[in-house]
Formats: C-alpha cells, structure tokens, sequence
C-alpha cells in the first residue's frame, strides 16, 4: 500500500475515534481490537459529551464527500437505523456547512466571464442550501426570472481523487486475495462509481441529464423538473429555475398541509418504475433533500425533483429479466426466477435449476411470512443474490445503481406511509410493461421501425442468399475428435432448405410492408399468408 494510502487510512481511524465512533463496534467481533485502533489514532475521543447522531454526522463531514453520500443513504433507512441516527444524518442532505460565500463568487464569476452584478439582478451570498459537493445560493436574472445559482465545491476533487485512490487499492486487494472475490467485481464497481462521482463534479452533465428527465415528463401530473438555463450554465456553475415546495423529508409540514401521504408514497412508487422500465433513465441520488412536494393539490401532490448529477440506465434485456424475475416472485414461481437468472447469464448456464430453485425458495419463503404491506423488494433483493452468489453469480455492476435507488425509494415510501404496500402499485405496472414490451402489438411494433432498414437490403438478398449457400455448401464438414459427430452433407442440405425457406419467408414480410405502405392491402395479406407458409416449411424441414 501507498505511502498516500497507509496516511489516508490513519486519518480515517483519528476522526473516527476523535468523534467517539468506537462505540459501535463494542457490540461486535471488532471490539477486541478496539484498544489497537486508539492506539493507532494516537489520541482518544474529544467529543463524547455530544449525542451519537451528531457525532456520527460530523465525523462523515469531516471524512469527504463519499462519506456524506454514504450517510445520506443511511438517512433513508429508518426501518434499519434507530430514531436519533437516522434524524440527524438527514442533516446531510442539505446542512453540510457552507463555504465561504466570496469564494462562492469567485468561482461563478470565473465561470461566466462577468462581475455578479451583471451576470444578476440579485445574488443571495448566504447560502440557501449546501451539500457535500456543492451549496446554492438564490438569484434574480436580468429579466426578472427567479433562479437558483449552484457551484461546485473548492477542492472537491481533489478529495475525491483521494478517497477513490484508496478505494482502488482495497477493491484490488480484495480481488486479488480474497476467496471468490472476482465474481463481485469490486475493481469495476469501484470503477463505475468513480465514472459516476466525476460525472457529478461537471455540472453540465447535471444539467443534461435535468433537461433529459423534464423531457421524459413533460406535462406529467407525477413529477416536475426544473428548467436549465444554459446560457448561464458551465462545468462548475449551473443555473435552474426556483421552485416552491415542502422539502418531503419535512412530514409535519406535508401534514399540515393536507396531504394525502398514501397517494403521495404511491405516486413516488410509480415514478420510480415509470422511469426504470418505461424510459430507462432515472435519477439514482432520490434523497429527500433533492426531493419535494407541489402541495397546490393535496389530494393529487405532485414531486419536485433537482440535482440529476447521478443517473442510471437500464438495458432492454435487464429490464426484462428484473421485471419478470419480480413478477415471478410475487407468483411464488421459483422455478421461473431460476430459469432467469440462467437464460440472463447472472449466473453460469451449468447451474443445476433445481438446486437453485430450492435455494431461492428457502431464502424467500419466509419473506412471505410478513403482511404483504411488510414485504421489501430491497430486501428481496438482498436476499436473492446472497443466494445466487453460492452459485457463482457474478455482480451486475449495471444493477448497483438501482438497488441503491430502489432502497432510496423504499425507505422514503415507509417513511411517508408505514403501511405502503409497494407489492400493490409495482406488480400492475410490471405486468403492463411486460405485456407491452413483448405482446403481439410490442413484435408488430418493433418490425414496424425495422421496415426502412430491410426494405433498404430487399435488393440485396437475392445476392447474399445464393453466397451464403455456396459457402455453406463447400464448406468442409466440422471435425472434433474426441465428442462431436460428423455432420452429413444430408444435414447440410436439409438445413440449407430451412434456410432457405426462412429467408423466402422474411422477405416476402418486408414485402407486404412495402404494399400496406402503399395502399395494396389486399395484395399485403396474401403475402403474409405466403410468407407464413414459408416460416412452416421452415420448422417443419
């Protein structure tokens, strides 16, 4: 280890006993070796006297940004945290203490080009929020237009780069050494977190993604994003339009207010899922410090959403095999999560199905014990890969983002709504999605976008058909010696003519897409019914 590295670790440990965080490990097997980690802090606690949430809190501060991400996640979780805990690492979401408000100025001017007073009407310098990557402050554009000015923290990468150093070096020592360690990957999830970090530092990115996110819910009555002004907006200062809400961590005042908390833990549910399965982008930081409520209607309260410095993105096939494999669940079917998991490739496709199926339903049988309103799709989750890991899956660093996200919104839904039955709003949208990804309207569909591109190689075929089957007709026959058998030149021909039916078949389908496109209808479904019969020729052969 870096002599870098060796001093990070030390500093760590001398805020963590500095704030008196040894407490926590007196319950656990590390409590033995408590008396070397004062040793090596070469000092003892100076901030007893303080709760421990505080202290927890400002040892986090202290530590970096990474640890404040850390903690927010943490405030989400009070089903996992005590009270005081979970109530003072909140703080975190918008509470980090502000830097200095000159410096603030500085950066921004530097950015835009331009003094404050002509860049603004009007410049707040206290700081209306502050996190651990950046503060806002509010301001007036010229044209009267209420904004919010977001800057990015001095130093801040610096900090990172520090801390990410140190991850990389353990994440490697834990590959290298540890037993079954690769299969988790922790190199390349080390990796993508950093991608994911750097990314937040360029708030150009931020602001792309914000303008994506708004799109993808333009005129919803679920959520509503602020708008980017770019012309104001550069690598470290964005400007945003200023919205008007209760912060959703604040529940007294949603009370106060009149809102409906069950519709509101719903709708949160629903925007989480529209935004995985319907549009395959979604906000992966959803701490209640970047969240809160339009409360103009409390029976139908609307959210806010800011800061899209973190998004994740799902694959067609991810999806897919998420929502099934949730579906499944729900079903009881654990066959068919097993299946899953085998035809997706998170686990090796030698894994004997039966084997794993009785593991999955060991693990998950007593899930169903609880009221439905209880079940937690995180800790199924949770639940479902510690098992898949004893047969060798491999993480899905794909995944990561959303089991953090998906934990993000089940704890704030709880918290909200103690009886919110996720099982309720999820397992409807699920079935819908999949119904319309792979329905017969979904396959019509997709061949509908595919017309131009096969209508564009229809002239080519005729050439590509007869090269293909010279090809494969001199082609000599595959040996193995030691397990597979000798392909016959009657195997070969008979596999000729079903692909040659098939390619018969799916040019007589572009066919008629060209006669429908035109008006031919009539002469459109005589040629489907020819092409049908070609694909039959095709099985039967």
């Amino acid at each position: 280890m870096s002599l870098k590295n060796i001093h990070r670790l030390v500093s760590i440990n001398r805020v963590l006993v500095k704030h008196g965080l040894d407490e926590f490990l007196k319950s656990t097997p590390a409590k033995r070796y408590l008396w070397l980690l004062k040793l090596l802090a070469i000092g003892s606690s100076k901030e007893k006297q303080k709760p421990r949430g505080q202290r927890l809190r400002e040892a986090l501060t202290e530590l970096g940004p990474i640890f404040v991400k850390f903690g927010q996640m943490l405030s989400t979780r009070r089903d996992l945290l005590p009270h005081d805990l979970a109530t003072e690492l909140m703080l975190l979401q918008d509470k980090v203490p502000p830097f200095d408000s000159a410096i603030a100025k500085q950066r921004i001017e530097q950015q835009l080009g331009q003094p404050i007073e002509q860049l603004f009407q009007s410049f707040e310098t206290q700081a209306l929020a502050s996190a651990s990557m950046a503060q806002v402050h509010v301001a007036t554009l010229p044209d009267g237009d209420d904004v919010v000015v977001k800057v990015i923290r001095p130093g801040i990468r610096k900090q990172i780069t520090r801390d990410l150093r140190l991850l990389k070096q353990l994440a490697g020592w834990f590959e290298d050494y540890a037993k079954d360690a690769k299969r988790f990957k922790p190199r390349q999830v080390v990796a993508d977190y950093e991608a994911t970090i750097y990314n937040e530092l360029d708030l150009r990115t931020e602001a792309a993604n914000t303008s994506q996110l708004k799109r993808n819910f333009e005129n919803s009555p679920l959520l509503y994003i602020p708008h980017v002004y770019w012309d104001y907006t550069r690598e470290k200062v964005i400007v945003q339009e200023k919205i008007s809400g209760i912060p959703i961590g604040d529940i007294e005042a949603l009370n106060e207010a009149g809102i409906n908390m069950k519709e509101l833990a719903h709708r949160g549910v629903e925007i989480f899922f529209t935004q995985v399965f319907r549009d395959s982008f979604f906000h992966a930081d959803m701490h209640p410090g970047n969240i809160f409520v339009d409360v103009s209607d409390p029976e139908k309260p609307k959210y806010i959403g800011i800061d899209c410095g973190i998004m994740g993105t799902l694959g067609q096939s991810d999806k897919r095999y998420l929502a099934e494999n949730f579906l499944a669940f729900f079903d009881r079917d654990y066959r068919r999560i097993a299946e899953l998991h085998v035809q997706s490739g998170w686990v090796p496709a030698d894994t004997p199905v039966e084997a794993f199926e009785s593991a999955i339903r060991t693990a998950c049988e007593p899930i169903f014990g609880k009221p439905l309103a209880e079940i937690s799709f995180g800790y199924f989750l949770i639940q479902l890969f510690q098992v898949a890991r004893r047969f060798q899956m491999e993480v899905q660093p794909q995944l990561v983002l959303l089991q953090k996200t998906l934990l993000y919104i089940e704890g704030l839904g709880r918290q909200l709504y103690p009886q919110l039955d996720l099982w309720e709003t999820a397992q409807p949208f699920l079935k819908d999605w999949v119904k319309q990804q792979y329905g017969p309207r979904a396959v019509f569909r997709r061949v509908q976008q595919k017309w131009p591109m096969w209508i564009e190689q229809f002239p080519e075929m005729p050439e590509k058909l007869a090269a293909f089957l010279e090809s494969h007709e001199h082609q000599p026959a595959p040996i193995d010696e030691q397990s597979q058998k000798v392909v016959t030149q009657s195997q070969n021909q008979r596999e000729n003519r079903r692909m040659v039916f098939a390619i018969i078949g799916g040019s007589v389908t572009v066919f008629s897409g060209l006669l429908v496109n035109a008006g031919y209808l009539d002469g459109a479904g005589i040629c489907l019914i020819a092409s049908a019969l070609a694909f039959v020729l095709a099985l039967r052969r």
